[in-house]
């Protein structure tokens, strides 16, 4: 086995330690199997080497008292036991690594969490989610073990799911496959595809969640928000969001978000003011706070989300005309009570009066009276409703004399 930047004295010391302990198989798996064979075979360039993932047939803790034993506390350092997960992370040489023991899952209903429990290094790999992430490297005998054929998908830039159910157990695999897509330059074959169709066909399920119907399961719901997350932190975004609209599948978080045709310009939007990218995404869904609830979304996020309706049915009903002054845009916008980040959301999806809205968030807000509330009284103006009264008045001179 040939890894680029990792010294071979560390994979010599894992294989020695592997043989001590007895292990029937030490393997290499994940993410860096598929890009060692897309850096070797095609020609793509090597990002280097993330934290190596191994699976362990046997146990994993006793893999690590052995090399422990074997290389001493100067090179294996960092130890950090997971006796509940049978995984354990450490540093060889440096390098960290993450050994874990072979398990194998079944999920107990749809969008459920899995029920995990010990297997083999086959059936570890049916864990994975596609063909090219279930490939692995084996330590001792030095093969590339493929059981479901990820080489010839990844050849073809084809993700594939392993089995007829994967979408079905686990809806959350398309926005995984669309973080995937765009990283990596590949789509989803054929048989993907037909998976993904079925599963939004039935979408979404009669779920029954404690007193709240049609809420998704928790296990789910958190899971779909921490891949959306993920796609719109650490992903080419813009490409991903395509993906998941060319196969219908947006509809798995809003059917109004398969409609948006301008999501990316608004998300654009949104970074450039500062907002979070995933309130950017669901300010256009059919009901942005239901939404932001049944995914989870943290706290502020979700105010600001669930103001959203409120606004945009004030600017719809009973709107300022767009060239009144900055002062009367301001008292209006503030004695509505919204948070800025509402009103910048609302930014993001372009109304007739969207430039008023980010004349006020990007600098009326932030003007006030030239003189404050001691300087006043300083003057002669006694405190109470009147000072606040001429504060105001002052602010809004101030406001006006900028336009």
């Amino acid at each position: 086995m040939d890894l680029p930047a990792v010294p071979s004295a560390l994979l010599d010391a894992l294989k020695a330690a592997a043989i001590e302990a007895g292990l029937p198989r030490l393997a290499l798996v994940g993410g860096v199997v598929r890009d060692l064979l897309l850096h070797q075979r095609h020609g793509r360039p090597w990002q280097g080497v993330p934290d190596l993932d191994w699976v362990v047939e046997g146990s994993a803790a006793r893999l690590a008292e052995v090399l422990l034993n074997q290389c001493g506390p100067e090179r294996v350092t960092a130890v950090q036991h997971h006796d509940q997960f049978g995984t354990v992370a450490l540093k060889l040489d440096g390098v960290p690594l993450d050994l874990a023991t072979a398990r194998q899952e079944h999920y107990p209903a749809p969008g459920d969490n899995p029920v995990v429990q010990p297997g083999s290094l086959a059936a570890d790999l049916v864990r994975r989610d596609f063909t090219i992430n279930a490939m692995a490297l084996e330590l001792i005998s030095g093969a590339l073990i493929d059981p479901h054929d990820g080489q010839s998908d990844l050849a073809a830039g084809h993700l594939q799911f392993l089995h007829p159910g994967s979408v079905s157990d686990d809806p959350t695999r398309v926005i995984r496959a669309a973080r995937y897509g765009a990283r990596l330059g590949m789509d989803l074959g054929s048989a993907a595809r037909r998976q993904v169709g079925e599963t939004v066909a039935a979408w979404p399920w009669a779920w029954q969640t404690g007193d709240a119907p049609q809420a998704a399961p928790p296990a789910l719901a958190s899971r779909l928000r921490m891949e959306l997350e993920r796609l719109l932190d650490h992903e080419p975004w813009p490409v991903a969001l395509d993906l998941l609209v060319s196969w219908q599948a947006m509809a798995l978080v809003d059917p109004g978000l398969q409609r948006d045709a301008e999501r990316t310009r608004r998300l654009r939007w949104g970074k450039r003011l500062g907002l979070p990218l995933m309130s950017a995404l669901l300010a256009a869904a059919s009901d942005p706070g239901a939404v932001a609830r049944r995914l989870q979304i943290p706290g502020q996020q979700l105010q600001w989300l669930e103001r959203l309706p409120a606004l945009q049915s004030w600017l719809a009903s009973d709107p300022l005309p767009l060239q009144s002054s900055p002062d009367a845009w301001t008292t209006a916008l503030e004695g509505g009570g919204w948070p800025p980040q509402t009103v910048a959301l609302m930014v993001t999806l372009r109304p007739a009066a969207w430039r008023p809205l980010l004349r006020w968030w990007g600098r009326w807000r932030h003007l006030q009276s030239p003189q404050s509330a001691r300087q006043l009284i300083a003057e002669g103006w006694q405190p109470g409703p009147t000072l606040g009264e001429e504060l105001r008045r002052r602010r809004g001179v101030l406001l006006d004399q900028g336009r």
